[in-house]
């Protein structure tokens, strides 16, 4: 899907190095830079790429996806907002699937920036009945910078909801992630980690309470490290449906769950907090390193 995503034809020229084009029955903005490719839907300002020149696609997608408006893309980095999980409907929050606005841009010899904004609407206070204006800040280098910004009097809870691509989840350990963890595949139970650190042997589901300010993914088969750093956040919550889930879901193959592992930059245990001039933030950036 990765090569596909970058030879859609083009819709709209906006810069030298940004695009519109269609995925499916979504518009994206598409970056073609010298030193990385991305790409952005509309809906949900949701990240679906981000490729350094020179590394493989580090982003992961469903190539079961339907591509089409008011339905959650499976992968990529969907912004879970107001809420995250089933606390209210649609589950994750409406943030995710409601078409954004892009509405600034920039770029330069090094790096392409874009902002997309979300406000409040007839439509979403029926679903929440707060006024907001969402911002989404995404810029990209040979690292990728995510900020979400939320305008407003009210508590949320949210999560950037990365999905990532290795080479093979059997062979994966995610360090970083701090001692104490709610387990969301046994019933919600407290647990404890002794080093912090997450293998992938079935179904994954947990959030970690106190993590570091920075997550590794250590994707020995892909020989590479993937950093993830935490920022305004209050856990980070790592996910990988094992076998049985994965060939349960309709917008995920079989064996998805193999080349797939989230780690998400999350304010869950504690709500993120928007008040009058405050607003609330929750950012993540992405590096890429190559590993033995």
């Amino acid at each position: 899907m990765n090569e596909e995503l970058f030879s859609l034809p083009v819709v709209n020229q906006i810069t030298p190095y940004i695009t519109q084009r269609k995925i499916g029955d979504l518009p994206a903005v598409v970056i073609v830079h010298p030193k990385v490719r991305a790409a952005v839907t509309l809906q949900g300002a949701h990240l679906i790429a981000w490729q350094p020149a020179g590394e493989k696609p580090v982003i992961w997608l469903s190539d079961k996806t339907a591509w089409s408006p008011g339905k959650a893309i499976r992968g990529g980095v969907p912004i879970c907002w107001p809420w995250f999980g089933p606390a209210g409907e649609p589950a994750h929050g409406f943030a995710r699937t409601l078409p954004w606005t892009l509405s600034a841009h920039d770029e330069n010899e090094e790096s392409v920036m874009l902002t997309f904004v979300l406000e409040s609407s007839e439509q979403t206070k029926k679903l929440w009945p707060h006024e907001f204006t969402l911002l989404a800040r995404f810029r990209f280098s040979d690292r990728c910078e995510i900020e979400l910004e939320a305008h407003g009097d009210y508590e949320a809870t949210a999560a950037l909801h990365s999905y990532f691509s290795v080479a093979d989840i059997a062979d994966v350990e995610v360090s970083g992630l701090g001692k104490t963890y709610i387990d969301k595949v046994n019933q919600g139970a407290q647990g404890t980690s002794e080093d912090g650190r997450q293998t992938y042997p079935d179904r994954v589901d947990r959030i970690y309470t106190h993590p570091d300010a920075c997550s590794l993914i250590h994707d020995r088969t892909g020989y590479r490290t993937i950093e993830v750093h935490h920022h305004s956040h209050s856990d980070v919550v790592t996910w990988n449906p094992g076998p049985a889930l994965s060939c349960s879901m309709g917008d995920m193959a079989n064996e998805g769950y193999k080349t797939m592992v989230c780690v998400e930059t999350a304010h869950v245990s504690s709500p993120m907090i928007s008040a009058g001039e405050l607003p609330a933030r929750l950012a993540t950036t992405i590096r890429v390193r190559k590993s033995n």
